[in-house]
């Protein structure tokens, strides 16, 4: 087994998971098979309790793993399924020690961050690597490794001891180190100072890791000069300094990394040469060049919790656009935070009131995503009754699903205080009520968690014909709540259609009003398994019902009965390949993938849009 470690310094957000991911890309592109593992030091045992503000969304595996968003990152860049111990944390690592010490295992030795949580760090590394993440059999080639934070953070110490005794062990030619550091431009000169990347070097070799690469973030490539200075003061070869520059949209990166011949810095570190083909990324240059071409907007208004951080929803971003390119649309997102549209808002400022309104009645289509607790609640069943009487293409997921049960039983079968027993535990009429095997008194890993089967009930519905006319589908789910089974003949006799459910049929999976355009609301969350050019078949549905097309779209669909595969044809060019399993294949010209830009139409360092208004 081959090891890359990515490191940062300087400062968080540079980027290190796109960098990581990027690296995959490349080297898959060099014919090799590629796993990756994400390091959080926080002593949370996952993602899963925390704030969305924090630390940005949840991202769930299909083995249930709540983990860091940036393993989204990973399956989306490299198209594989990751477990929940390809996200490691220091709270797993010290639980595995003390439970070992628990049990005796240690022999009564004095146990100590160092030989028994290094080792534990080293031993968990090398078990995971093993796993095979592609459908393929056997471990893959090369284990790319992202250590969270910044170097000199308290909480990583741990973790860079361990790694500086596995770079050791590994030895040299199976282990390569990829410092991402910061080279900023100070306006008052205009010249790229490298001081900072050289302390964090400094630091980094202090700890026993020498960096082979270091890809530097700046706002523009860096000069001659620059690179021989840090070159002599970091002691790494010049030709081993990547800039990772200031760009349009994330998926320049992978170009970068290879027009800078990194995989051959990378290969020769891990004596590969020779073993290799050279990367070929016709598709990734494909996309970037279709997305600038993209120019007719399709709007989206997203209205959630969140809203001041769109890494909370960034795997629903991503799907969006996933969508959006097939379609051939630009996407913009407009922002609105729930609460804006309650009628409290209108009373205390009420231009701000107005202006959310505005936004949600100038938008093509409305998604309600996923979310817990009950501020903003009345404001997205307000904008599901606003979808739903002025026939605006509609998707809610997870919460947004509930909502949109809550909103119809309020409106259409007058029951005022339908309600969800998470909002009001008094209700007469629970729409929606806590799942009998839910954790009450514990909050971490309780939930209905991972991939779960739903059955479809009705086979001419319009989730069913985007799936590509299957039986059941396979998607990763997040909740405590669920529809109430005991309220669902009531519900469907006013008119709203459960099309799917799970195998004992009382769990409600997915909702729709057969006489509205698009109006979809799904318990699962189906932006985890969302892929560039083989988008989630129900985003593609709004995206589709939003710009006009979800007629021509279900029509080509059907058209095709008992074949393999169905392609749907835009402005006479095929944009993508509905197997009948509902899987979606990649097209032979590629597609577009996700544009993150920040308000100076350079990407940012995480790879999320500022929210002033930029679209995706």
């Amino acid at each position: 087994m081959k090891y890359v470690l990515v490191t940062g310094g300087v400062v968080s957000g540079l980027g290190k998971g796109v960098t990581a991911s990027s690296i995959g890309v490349v080297l898959k592109a060099c014919g090799l098979r590629i796993t990756s593992i994400k390091i959080d030091p926080y002593l949370n045992t996952d993602a899963g309790t925390m704030s969305p503000f924090e630390h940005g969304e949840v991202f769930v595996l299909d083995d249930g793993g709540e983990v860091d968003l940036d393993l989204g990152n990973y399956e989306r860049f490299l198209d594989i399924k990751l477990t929940r111990d390809n996200n490691i944390t220091t709270g797993k690592i010290y639980q595995s020690v003390i439970d070992k010490e628990r049990r005796g295992d240690y022999l009564g030795k004095t146990v100590q961050v160092v030989p028994h949580v290094t080792d534990a760090i080293q031993e968990w590394i090398e078990r995971v690597a093993m796993i095979p993440v592609d459908g393929k059999e056997g471990p893959a080639d090369v284990c790319v490794i992202e250590l969270g934070g910044t170097i000199g953070d308290i909480e990583s110490m741990p973790f860079i001891e361990a790694l500086g005794q596995f770079s050791y062990r590994v030895g040299p030619g199976n282990f390569c180190l990829v410092h991402v550091s910061l080279v900023p431009v100070l306006n008052v000169v205009g010249e790229q100072k490298t001081k900072p990347t050289q302390h964090s070097v400094r630091g980094l070799r202090g700890l026993g890791l020498t960096p082979n690469i270091l890809a530097c973030r700046s706002t523009k490539a860096l000069e001659e000069n620059v690179k021989e200075k840090l070159s002599q003061f970091c002691h790494v070869p010049a030709a081993n300094i990547i800039t990772l520059y200031d760009v349009p949209n994330i998926w320049h990166i992978p170009l970068l990394l290879r027009d800078q011949k990194a995989h051959e810095a990378i290969l020769k570190g891990l004596n590969l040469q020779g073993v290799t083909v050279e990367p070929h990324l016709d598709e990734w240059t494909g996309r970037v060049e279709r997305c600038n071409k993209l120019h007719e907007p399709v709007r989206i208004a997203m209205v959630g919790k969140y809203t001041g951080l769109s890494d909370s929803y960034l795997s629903v971003l991503k799907a969006l656009f996933h969508a959006s390119v097939v379609c051939q649309r630009k996407l913009i997102v407009e922002w609105v935070p729930a609460c804006d549209l309650e009628d409290a808002t209108a009373k205390e400022t009420p231009d701000v009131h107005k202006a959310a309104w505005n936004l949600l009645k100038g938008s093509d289509g409305i998604l309600v995503p996923g979310g817990f607790g009950d501020r903003g609640v009345q404001g997205k069943i307000l904008a599901a009754k606003y979808a739903r009487e002025n026939r605006i293409p509609y998707f809610g997921i997870c919460l947004g699903m509930q909502i949109a049960v809550i909103e119809f039983a309020r409106s259409v079968l007058a029951l005022q205080d339908a309600n969800s027993t998470e909002f009001d535990s008094e209700t007469s009429n629970p729409c929606v009520i806590f799942m009998p095997e839910g954790s009450k008194t514990h909050m971490g890993g309780t939930m209905r968690l991972g991939s779960r089967r739903t059955y479809f009930q009705v086979t001419d519905c319009k989730s069913a014909k985007l799936y590509g006319n299957v039986s059941f589908v396979d998607e990763r789910h997040r909740h405590r709540y669920e529809v109430n089974p005991e309220m669902v003949a009531q519900l469907e006799n006013a008119g709203l259609s459960f099309v799917g459910k799970d195998k004992t049929g009382q769990r409600m999976e997915i909702v729709e009003l057969p006489d509205h355009p698009y109006f979809i609301g799904v318990q699962f969350h189906p932006e985890f398994k969302s892929r560039p050019g083989r988008p989630s078949a129900l985003f593609l549905g709004l995206i589709a019902a939003a710009s006009g097309q979800l007629e021509s779209f279900l029509n080509n669909l059907n058209n095709v009965q008992n074949v393999a595969t169905n392609s749907i044809k835009s402005n006479g060019r095929s944009t993508m390949k509905v197997h009948q399993n509902g899987s979606v294949k990649k097209p032979a010209n590629g597609s577009v993938n996700g544009v993150y830009a920040n308000g100076n139409g350079h990407a940012n360092g995480n790879g999320h849009a500022n929210g002033n208004g930029v679209h995706y």
